[in-house]
Protein backbone atom coordinates (compact mmCIF):
# COMPACT_ATOMS: atom_id res chain seq x y z
CA UNK A 1 0.00 0.00 0.00
CA UNK A 2 0.98 3.64 -0.51
CA UNK A 3 -0.26 6.93 0.94
CA UNK A 4 0.83 10.35 -0.32
CA UNK A 5 0.20 14.04 0.41
CA UNK A 6 1.57 16.90 -1.69
CA UNK A 7 0.98 19.37 -4.51
CA UNK A 8 -1.88 18.30 -6.81
CA UNK A 9 -1.07 15.39 -9.12
CA UNK A 10 -3.06 12.80 -11.02
CA UNK A 11 -3.81 9.49 -9.35
CA UNK A 12 -2.18 7.77 -12.34
CA UNK A 13 1.12 9.58 -11.70
CA UNK A 14 1.10 8.21 -8.14
CA UNK A 15 -0.19 4.66 -8.60
CA UNK A 16 0.35 3.52 -12.20
CA UNK A 17 3.34 5.47 -13.55
CA UNK A 18 6.13 5.25 -10.91
CA UNK A 19 8.87 2.76 -11.80
CA UNK A 20 8.07 0.66 -8.72
CA UNK A 21 4.60 1.97 -7.95
CA UNK A 22 1.66 -0.21 -6.98
CA UNK A 23 1.14 -1.33 -10.56
CA UNK A 24 4.66 -2.78 -10.60
CA UNK A 25 4.32 -4.07 -7.03
CA UNK A 26 1.18 -5.97 -8.01
CA UNK A 27 3.15 -8.37 -10.23
CA UNK A 28 6.80 -7.86 -9.16
CA UNK A 29 6.93 -6.97 -5.46
CA UNK A 30 10.31 -6.86 -3.80
CA UNK A 31 9.12 -8.13 -0.40
CA UNK A 32 6.24 -10.61 -0.07
CA UNK A 33 6.54 -11.86 3.50
CA UNK A 34 4.33 -14.69 4.63
CA UNK A 35 3.75 -16.29 1.22
CA UNK A 36 2.51 -15.33 -2.20
CA UNK A 37 4.34 -13.97 -5.21
CA UNK A 38 1.89 -11.45 -6.67
CA UNK A 39 -0.84 -9.07 -5.51
CA UNK A 40 -3.57 -10.04 -7.95
CA UNK A 41 -6.64 -10.35 -5.71
CA UNK A 42 -8.04 -6.87 -6.17
CA UNK A 43 -6.98 -3.31 -5.53
CA UNK A 44 -8.33 0.06 -4.56
CA UNK A 45 -7.50 3.75 -4.49
CA UNK A 46 -8.96 6.65 -2.56
CA UNK A 47 -8.10 10.27 -3.28
CA UNK A 48 -9.08 13.75 -2.10
CA UNK A 49 -10.28 15.91 -5.03
CA UNK A 50 -10.89 18.90 -2.72
CA UNK A 51 -8.59 19.78 0.22
CA UNK A 52 -10.45 19.18 3.48
CA UNK A 53 -13.20 17.24 1.74
CA UNK A 54 -14.13 13.56 1.80
CA UNK A 55 -12.30 11.18 -0.55
CA UNK A 56 -13.47 9.57 -3.75
CA UNK A 57 -12.82 5.84 -3.98
CA UNK A 58 -12.42 3.10 -6.59
CA UNK A 59 -12.20 -0.60 -5.65
CA UNK A 60 -12.11 -3.74 -7.78
CA UNK A 61 -11.63 -7.50 -7.32
CA UNK A 62 -9.52 -7.57 -10.52
CA UNK A 63 -5.75 -7.28 -10.72
CA UNK A 64 -4.84 -3.63 -11.12
CA UNK A 65 -3.07 -4.31 -14.43
CA UNK A 66 -6.27 -5.65 -16.03
CA UNK A 67 -8.65 -2.82 -15.10
CA UNK A 68 -8.74 -0.38 -18.01
CA UNK A 69 -11.56 1.54 -16.35
CA UNK A 70 -9.33 2.50 -13.45
CA UNK A 71 -6.54 3.59 -15.76
CA UNK A 72 -8.93 6.03 -17.45
CA UNK A 73 -10.25 7.38 -14.15
CA UNK A 74 -6.78 7.66 -12.63
CA UNK A 75 -5.44 9.64 -15.58
CA UNK A 76 -8.19 12.25 -15.20
CA UNK A 77 -8.45 12.41 -11.39
CA UNK A 78 -6.28 15.06 -9.73
CA UNK A 79 -5.71 15.16 -6.00
CA UNK A 80 -3.55 16.52 -3.20
CA UNK A 81 -3.63 13.29 -1.18
CA UNK A 82 -4.36 9.63 -1.79
CA UNK A 83 -4.14 6.11 -0.36
CA UNK A 84 -4.03 3.04 -2.60
CA UNK A 85 -3.39 -0.68 -2.16
CA UNK A 86 -3.06 -3.92 -4.12
CA UNK A 87 -4.17 -7.16 -2.50
CA UNK A 88 -2.92 -10.71 -2.10
CA UNK A 89 -5.79 -12.47 -0.33
CA UNK A 90 -5.03 -14.72 2.62
CA UNK A 91 -6.04 -18.32 1.92
CA UNK A 92 -9.71 -18.83 2.76
CA UNK A 93 -10.65 -15.15 2.57
CA UNK A 94 -12.92 -13.93 -0.24
CA UNK A 95 -11.80 -12.09 -3.35
CA UNK A 96 -14.45 -9.39 -3.66
CA UNK A 97 -14.53 -5.66 -4.31
CA UNK A 98 -15.53 -4.95 -0.70
CA UNK A 99 -12.51 -6.86 0.64
CA UNK A 100 -10.10 -4.51 -1.13
CA UNK A 101 -8.58 -1.50 0.61
CA UNK A 102 -8.89 1.35 1.12
CA UNK A 103 -11.70 1.08 3.63
CA UNK A 104 -13.40 4.40 4.22
CA UNK A 105 -15.68 6.44 6.44
CA UNK A 106 -16.06 10.20 6.25
CA UNK A 107 -12.65 11.73 5.63
CA UNK A 108 -10.74 8.57 6.63
CA UNK A 109 -9.02 6.03 4.37
CA UNK A 110 -7.45 2.85 5.78
CA UNK A 111 -5.41 -0.14 4.60
CA UNK A 112 -3.81 -3.21 6.18
CA UNK A 113 -0.82 -5.02 4.71
CA UNK A 114 -0.23 -8.36 6.42
CA UNK A 115 -2.21 -11.10 8.14
CA UNK A 116 -3.83 -11.84 11.51
CA UNK A 117 -2.61 -15.24 12.66
CA UNK A 118 -5.12 -17.73 14.00
CA UNK A 119 -7.99 -15.95 12.27
CA UNK A 120 -10.76 -15.74 13.34
CA UNK A 121 -10.51 -17.48 16.69
CA UNK A 122 -7.51 -15.47 17.89
CA UNK A 123 -9.38 -12.16 17.72
CA UNK A 124 -12.91 -13.30 18.54
CA UNK A 125 -12.80 -11.76 22.01
CA UNK A 126 -11.50 -8.45 20.67
CA UNK A 127 -14.20 -8.42 17.98
CA UNK A 128 -16.91 -9.10 20.56
CA UNK A 129 -16.24 -5.70 22.14
CA UNK A 130 -17.34 -3.89 18.98
CA UNK A 131 -20.94 -2.72 18.49
CA UNK A 132 -23.01 -5.55 17.04
CA UNK A 133 -24.09 -3.39 14.09
CA UNK A 134 -20.44 -2.85 13.14
CA UNK A 135 -19.83 -6.59 13.12
CA UNK A 136 -22.94 -7.21 11.03
CA UNK A 137 -21.90 -4.60 8.48
CA UNK A 138 -18.21 -5.37 7.99
CA UNK A 139 -17.11 -4.68 4.42
CA UNK A 140 -16.03 -8.33 4.16
CA UNK A 141 -15.34 -11.33 6.46
CA UNK A 142 -11.59 -10.61 6.49
CA UNK A 143 -8.92 -9.67 8.98
CA UNK A 144 -8.35 -6.30 7.29
CA UNK A 145 -12.04 -5.38 7.50
CA UNK A 146 -12.08 -6.25 11.20
CA UNK A 147 -8.95 -4.20 11.84
CA UNK A 148 -10.65 -1.28 10.12
CA UNK A 149 -13.71 -1.72 12.35
CA UNK A 150 -11.47 -1.64 15.43
CA UNK A 151 -9.69 1.51 14.19
CA UNK A 152 -12.92 3.21 13.12
CA UNK A 153 -14.62 2.53 16.44
CA UNK A 154 -11.85 4.41 18.25
CA UNK A 155 -11.69 7.25 15.74
CA UNK A 156 -15.42 7.85 16.13
CA UNK A 157 -14.96 8.85 19.78
CA UNK A 158 -12.24 11.32 18.92
CA UNK A 159 -9.09 9.42 19.89
CA UNK A 160 -5.77 10.53 18.42
CA UNK A 161 -5.15 8.60 15.16
CA UNK A 162 -1.61 7.58 16.12
CA UNK A 163 -2.76 6.34 19.51
CA UNK A 164 -5.56 4.43 17.79
CA UNK A 165 -3.21 2.55 15.47
CA UNK A 166 -0.79 1.81 18.29
CA UNK A 167 -3.57 0.48 20.51
CA UNK A 168 -5.05 -1.75 17.80
CA UNK A 169 -1.69 -3.15 16.72
CA UNK A 170 -0.57 -3.93 20.26
CA UNK A 171 -3.92 -5.45 21.24
CA UNK A 172 -4.15 -7.65 18.16
CA UNK A 173 -0.44 -8.47 18.24
CA UNK A 174 -0.77 -9.79 21.78
CA UNK A 175 -3.88 -11.85 20.99
CA UNK A 176 -2.51 -13.21 17.71
CA UNK A 177 1.28 -13.60 17.99
CA UNK A 178 3.14 -13.66 14.71
CA UNK A 179 0.65 -11.39 12.98
CA UNK A 180 1.91 -8.88 10.41
CA UNK A 181 0.20 -5.59 11.10
CA UNK A 182 1.26 -2.80 8.79
CA UNK A 183 -1.64 -0.36 9.13
CA UNK A 184 -1.96 2.78 7.00
CA UNK A 185 -4.39 5.64 7.72
CA UNK A 186 -4.93 9.12 6.31
CA UNK A 187 -7.43 11.96 6.51
CA UNK A 188 -5.90 13.80 3.57
CA UNK A 189 -3.81 16.12 5.75
CA UNK A 190 -1.53 13.64 7.55
CA UNK A 191 -0.52 9.98 7.36
CA UNK A 192 -0.27 7.49 10.23
CA UNK A 193 1.20 4.01 9.79
CA UNK A 194 2.66 1.08 11.70
CA UNK A 195 5.58 -1.19 10.89
CA UNK A 196 4.87 -4.53 12.59
CA UNK A 197 6.66 -7.55 11.13
CA UNK A 198 6.66 -6.16 7.59
CA UNK A 199 8.67 -3.72 5.48
CA UNK A 200 7.61 -0.06 5.42
CA UNK A 201 9.31 3.05 4.04
CA UNK A 202 8.68 6.78 4.42
CA UNK A 203 9.77 9.90 2.57
CA UNK A 204 9.04 13.40 3.88
CA UNK A 205 10.09 16.53 1.99
CA UNK A 206 9.21 20.19 2.50
CA UNK A 207 6.16 19.91 0.26
CA UNK A 208 5.17 16.26 0.44
CA UNK A 209 4.94 13.13 2.56
CA UNK A 210 4.47 9.50 1.59
CA UNK A 211 4.51 6.10 3.22
CA UNK A 212 4.69 2.86 1.24
CA UNK A 213 5.28 -0.84 1.70
CA UNK A 214 8.18 -0.46 -0.71
CA UNK A 215 9.74 2.73 -2.14
CA UNK A 216 7.86 3.52 -5.33
CA UNK A 217 10.85 5.07 -7.11
CA UNK A 218 14.62 5.44 -6.84
CA UNK A 219 14.67 9.12 -5.91
CA UNK A 220 16.50 10.09 -2.73
CA UNK A 221 14.77 10.66 0.58
CA UNK A 222 13.24 7.25 1.23
CA UNK A 223 14.10 5.71 4.60
CA UNK A 224 13.06 2.38 6.10
CA UNK A 225 10.79 2.49 9.10
CA UNK A 226 12.24 0.50 12.03
CA UNK A 227 10.38 -2.59 13.17
CA UNK A 228 7.62 -1.96 15.74
CA UNK A 229 7.33 1.77 15.12
CA UNK A 230 4.48 4.20 14.54
CA UNK A 231 4.87 6.73 11.73
CA UNK A 232 3.24 10.16 11.80
CA UNK A 233 3.95 12.09 8.61
CA UNK A 234 2.86 15.28 6.88
CA UNK A 235 4.68 17.58 4.47
CA UNK A 236 7.87 18.73 6.18
CA UNK A 237 7.19 16.77 9.39
CA UNK A 238 8.03 13.19 10.40
CA UNK A 239 7.82 11.45 13.77
CA UNK A 240 8.82 7.82 14.42
CA UNK A 241 7.59 6.44 17.75
CA UNK A 242 8.52 2.99 19.15
CA UNK A 243 5.58 0.67 19.80
CA UNK A 244 5.55 -1.49 22.94
CA UNK A 245 6.29 -5.12 22.12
Amino acid sequence: HHAWIGAPRTVSSLVLEPVHGLLRQSYAPADMRGGGTVNADGFGAGWYPVPGGDPARYRSPQPIWSDAGFASVAAAAECGAMLAAVRSATTGMPVTETAAAPFAEGRWLFSHNGVVRGWPESVADIASRLPVVDLLTLDAPTDAALLWALVRDRLRVGKDPGEVLAEVVCTVGEAAPGSRLNLLLTDGSAIWATAWDHALSVRVLAGSAEVASEPVDSRSGWQPVPEAHLVTASPGDLTLTPLPT
